[in-house]
């Protein structure tokens, strides 16, 4: 679980409640038309924008935002020296019964591939497909956010400009012109907390797991690389270190 996710988005939406109580009372701030015009248009726009299987699927994409877990690229590391260790004593062939002990699925497609005498360039090949294709999965998701984050603070100032007309209707009653600005006002106080505390916030969690997710993937297709062809496993850790940023490499 990302307690940076749920704790941002959940200490901001109190801060903004705790704030509203405070000057209003709270109720002036609770507008079931309003959330509706801006909820609802939102995703109305973006089942326009994108196919509607897609952002069915996003949908779903967004629990990694909040469960995934930190990747461990050092672990990933050591692993991977221990199965070149092995490969190295024993052959490529012995690391095949390890293979259903690992959680990866990817690093299991990849060690199998190597078991199975596939060629370094055609391992290569594959592996970087299925990494083109994880990241163009990861891209939809961030731009379906990314765009609602843009939409929503439009139909917010669409559902302002709605309260606005029908309060000039009643100019004739000054008494309801005050009250009728607020509620006008309202709308685009939601599109705009729903912008920038949910969508864009979101979509931009998504892009940085996706960055992470990469080097990790990036990283577990040259220590295979390296297991295959037999390199020393003091060379595969060499390798593989690289990837790490040089604070973390002396932990490592």
């Amino acid at each position: 679980m990302d307690i940076a996710t749920i704790l941002g988005i959940g200490v901001g939406m109190l801060m903004i409640a705790v704030t509203s109580f405070l000057s209003t009372g709270g109720s002036t701030f609770i507008d079931l038309s309003s959330m509706m015009i801006v909820f609802g248009g939102t995703m109305a726009a973006t089942f326009v924008n994108f196919p509607m299987r897609d952002v069915i699927k996003v949908m779903k994409v967004v629990k990694k935002a909040f469960f995934t877990k930190e990747p461990n690229p050092e672990g990933l590391i050591e692993r991977l020296v221990v199965l070149a260790e092995k490969a190295r004593r024993e052959g490529i062939l012995a690391i095949e019964k390890h293979v259903d002990e690992l959680d990866d699925q990817f690093m299991k497609d990849g060690i199998q591939l190597a078991v199975d005498g596939s060629e370094p360039e055609v391992m290569r090949n594959i592996m970087e497909n299925e990494l083109n294709s994880q990241q163009s999965r990861h891209k939809l998701g961030q731009a379906i956010f990314t765009a609602m984050g843009t939409y929503s603070p439009a139909f917010g100032l669409i559902g302002t400009l709605i309260g606005l007309i029908k309060m000039l209707r009643t100019l004739d009653d000054p008494a309801q012109i005050g009250a009728g600005m607020a509620v006008a006002l309202v709308t685009t106080f939601y599109g705009v907390v729903a912008s920038n505390l949910i969508f864009l916030p979101i979509a931009g969690k998504l892009k940085t797991r996706s960055v992470k997710e990469m080097l990790q993937r990036e990283l577990i297709i040259e220590g295979i690389l390296a297991i295959q062809s037999g390199d020393n496993p003091r060379i595969v850790r060499g390798k593989l270190l690289t990837f790490l940023a040089p604070s973390m490499r002396k932990a490592a």
